[in-house]
């Protein structure tokens, strides 16, 4: 089914690889972004509207003018630090924006949205691998502002016709695997770009925040989900709810965790160059692992990663550092 789509944030990293996906898949996306952390130069697959998505009117009337069908919802502040030392500012944006859009669909009859949750909802999980199952207790503002977006997504759901995905992903990482867009922040705070910011001399030595964590090495332990996956999945999410799917709500990942001493090494295997690193105090809240169990999404929409090796994932990711 042909589709036109709002892609909320489609300017940034995850969002644009997504519109990518849906023009390959025959939808047609409309990017709505303020461009405060996304890229014009990534909006290549449909029109932009720029705005603030707190503007209700200006969704609303994106929503009519574009004739929409769909909503994926990305743009949202999205780095913990940051939030932690403004959090007024992340419910400000995250929950405004959310407010609007759900308030913009409504009044336009829209009922079917894709919604760009993350893994920072269940803070420090006390079992692993993590699944749908495990408590959401989020440690930090960012994990809150999408856990209650949750909430406001389940509670709209029950009072409208509202169908929704809620896709919890891991580590987004990798790069389009033809090169044409990859990953840009600023700044950047994602382990794999700044390794291989470290290996091309465009960056400094990457610290290595703990290494006593309880677990193989003594470095931390994430679940690096590839972007062309990630963009795979909501394209399937997206097809489960206007096939008339029930409302979901998902981990998105591989099942499999590498540690920060393992990102090197394959930064390290992948460009032939060395890494300098250094050694440095775990920082607060930085759960020692963290790993999805993948099963409920590979039995709602058939969906699991196909980049699962990590050298495999740092080699889409490598050109856009020059290397």
């Amino acid at each position: 089914m042909t589709s036109k789509v709002l892609v909320t944030g489609g300017a940034g990293f995850i969002g644009s690889h997504c519109c990518k996906a849906l023009a390959a898949a025959g939808h047609a996306p409309v990017v709505f972004d303020d461009l405060s952390r996304g890229h014009a130069d990534a909006v290549r697959w449909g029109p932009l509207v720029e705005g603030d998505l707190r503007d209700r009117d200006l969704v609303e009337t994106a929503l009519k003018e574009h004739r929409i069908d769909a909503v994926i919802h990305f743009a949202a502040l999205a780095y913990v630090g940051e939030s932690v030392a403004e959090p007024t500012r992340y419910y400000d944006v995250n929950l405004g924006g959310m407010t609007a859009l759900l308030g913009a669909m409504q009044a336009v009859g829209l009922d079917k949205i894709v919604f760009s949750s993350s893994c920072a909802t269940y803070g420090t999980p006390e079992t692993l691998p993590i699944s749908e199952d495990t408590p959401q207790n989020p440690i930090n503002p960012y994990g809150r502002s999408k856990l209650i977006c949750e909430w406001m997504l389940e509670d709209a759901a029950a009072a409208t016709d509202l169908r929704f995905a809620a896709l919890r992903y891991f580590n987004a990482s990798g790069a389009d695997p033809s090169g044409e867009i990859g990953e840009r922040h600023d700044p950047e705070t994602h382990l794999i770009p700044l390794v291989l910011r470290a290996a091309s001399g465009q960056g400094p030595a990457v610290k290595v925040f703990g290494t006593d964590y309880p677990t193989p090495d003594g470095t931390c332990i994430r679940d690096y989900i590839h972007v062309d996956d990630l963009a795979r999945a909501h394209l399937l999410a997206l097809d489960h709810l206007q096939g008339g799917g029930d409302s979901l709500k998902l981990n998105l990942g591989t099942g499999r965790g590498a540690s920060i001493r393992e990102v090197i090494a394959s930064v390290e295997r992948v460009t032939g160059r060395r890494v300098p690193f250094e050694d440095a105090p775990r920082r607060p809240g930085d759960p020692a692992e963290l790993v999805a169990d993948p099963t409920r999404a590979r039995e709602a929409l058939g969906f699991s990663a196909r980049y699962r090796e990590l050298d495999e994932i740092v080699s889409h990711a490598a050109p856009w550092f020059g290397l």
